[in-house]
């Protein structure tokens, strides 16, 4: 009997880890690629000796890439080598303070003493609260693939659900175990790896500080990169075919029913399940040409807005900075204004947060003797229509290097050999996504519960999701994980008969 047949659109790292759990389903699989490579927004570029991962450079959760590889019965150390980072984060206040956070309870202690004489008890406070968050959601966030709060009480009682404190923001969660400004701003920054404003998300998210100061965060050798070099490597051991070069143009339709698609050079490729690592937003807007769909597209965009966007500097420098970590943030100096700015009023701030990233310094294969490669990324909104070309990225690549330079990397511009970079218009461009967002779906407690765009397709049949805009959301381990239990939903719904 011949193989029911999964079309994925799009290898990111959510695409390919549907294509490789479909696969173990029994599914015959074809992924199309519009790019000359995979990995998405995780991708590298390299110049003048220097290597840059161009999108993630953090890993949390590496259990959701163990789990993706055994359901193959593969190893995953065998194809991405893992590595913890300590310190985790070297953070910059203006007015000069300087706070290392790291996974050894003591010694961060002893960093927020800096800041907080009480900080043991709150910082033992708060982290529990954190696993709490994080343990309820390994029953039901982390395991199923969940559209709404229908979903979530199957698996909760009342207690749960109110353990998740839903009346309560995640800026409003730290603050009642922390009170203090800078513990208060560094703590509420975590929610930043899905990109959504801590005074508007939920306080379930709370749980990202226990996912990073419990689990670790993690660097692969080599590079982020090769997360996706080891998937792609997997599936071609799986002989799953991946085409790259190949851009879909529509969804081909009878009725309400997703029969494929076909590719700009006019290939139609016939399936029995469509996945699509192109947002859902954008994939009604650009792949249907039908009016219902548009109409679909407008009414999501109102509860579930794209998370911010970014100006991504990569810059090769001529010298170390030695008081830099791997990892390392530069607080502004208002924390409420910044994100008011992004999230209320759609503008990047004039003082921003900036991250820097140096993977050199875990790994000396990504820039020469003596040199460092500054991953340099600053969030900003995403784009709305007839904001492209709106703001100036020349003149806005300049208040960051301006800030960075007053906050002790003085000399930085004079240092720099090689540059390049990304704006909110070249993500779109590239990866599609929705206004360029870096995270898919901003969780809004007031506008979404922080529940994302359902991965079953509400309009047609045969149609799933994945990627950072549907459950569980934005991030390396969030839309691998989004791949695997939007396989697990078509499995219940469309099981393959062995």
């Amino acid at each position: 009997m011949e193989k029911k047949k999964a079309l994925v659109i799009g290898a990111g790292l959510a695409g390919m880890s549907a294509a490789i759990r479909l696969h173990a389903d029994g599914y015959q699989v074809q992924v199309l690629e519009k790019n000359s490579n995979v990995g998405g927004k995780l991708n590298q570029r390299k110049g003048k000796g220097f290597t840059f991962d161009t999108g993630p450079s953090i890993l949390t959760m590496p259990w959701v890439l163990e789990q993706l590889f055994s359901s193959v019965h593969r190893r995953v150390e065998d194809y991405i080598p893992i590595e913890r980072i300590e310190p985790q984060w070297r953070t910059f206040f203006e007015d000069g303070v300087q706070l290392d956070v790291t996974s050894d309870l003591p010694n961060l202690i002893s960093e927020m003493k800096k800041v907080e004489n009480g900080s043991a008890k709150s910082i033992t406070e708060l982290i529990n609260y954190a696993e709490n968050m994080y343990e309820l959601c390994m029953k039901s966030f982390y395991k199923y693939s969940l559209a709404d709060l229908k979903d979530l009480k199957k698996h909760h009682t009342l207690k749960d659900l109110l353990a998740m404190d839903p009346m309560s923001t995640v800026a409003e969660g730290t603050k009642k175990r922390l009170n203090n400004p800078h513990l208060e701003q560094l703590f509420n920054f975590f929610v930043m790896y899905v990109g959504s404003n801590p005074y508007q998300a939920p306080a379930i998210l709370n749980q990202l500080i226990y996912v990073q100061l419990g689990l670790g965060i993690h660097y692969v050798t080599g590079g982020m990169y090769n997360i996706a070099v080891g998937m792609k490597r997997l599936m071609d051991e799986l002989r799953v075919d991946v085409k790259v070069n190949a851009p879909v143009d529509h969804l081909v339709l009878d009725g309400k029913a997703v029969t494929g698609a076909v590719t700009e050079d006019g290939t139609y490729y016939k399936a029995d399940v469509v996945v699509s690592n192109l947002e859902a937003i954008p994939a009604y807007r650009n792949l249907v040409p039908k009016n219902q769909a548009k109409k679909e597209a407008k009414k999501l965009n109102k509860t579930f807005m794209p998370s911010v966007s970014g100006l991504v500097l990569l810059l090769g420098v001529d010298r170390k900075f030695e008081n830099l970590k791997h990892h390392n943030f530069f607080f502004s100096e208002n924390p409420e204004k910044e994100f008011h700015d992004i999230f209320e009023k759609g503008i990047p701030s004039d003082d921003p947060t900036v991250y820097i990233g140096i993977s050199a310094r875990s790994d000396d294969t990504q820039a020469p003797p003596g040199k460092d490669n500054l991953f340099v990324l600053t969030h900003v909104p995403p784009l709305k229509e007839g904001d492209h070309g709106r703001f100036d990225w020349d003149q806005y690549r300049e208040i960051v290097l301006d800030k960075l330079e007053r906050m002790g990397m003085t000399g930085l511009r004079e240092s720099i050999e090689f540059e390049y970079r990304f704006t909110p218009e070249d993500l779109e461009e590239l990866y599609g996504p929705n206004g360029g967002s870096i995270y898919g779906v901003a969780s809004d407690r007031k506008k979404n519960s922080g529940f994302k765009i359902p991965a079953k397709s509400e309009l047609y049949e045969n149609l799933y999701f994945v990627g950072g805009s549907t459950h569980p959301g934005g991030g390396v381990p969030m839309v691998t994980l989004s791949g695997q239990l939007t396989a697990d939903l078509i499995r219940q719904n469309q099981p393959v008969e062995v």
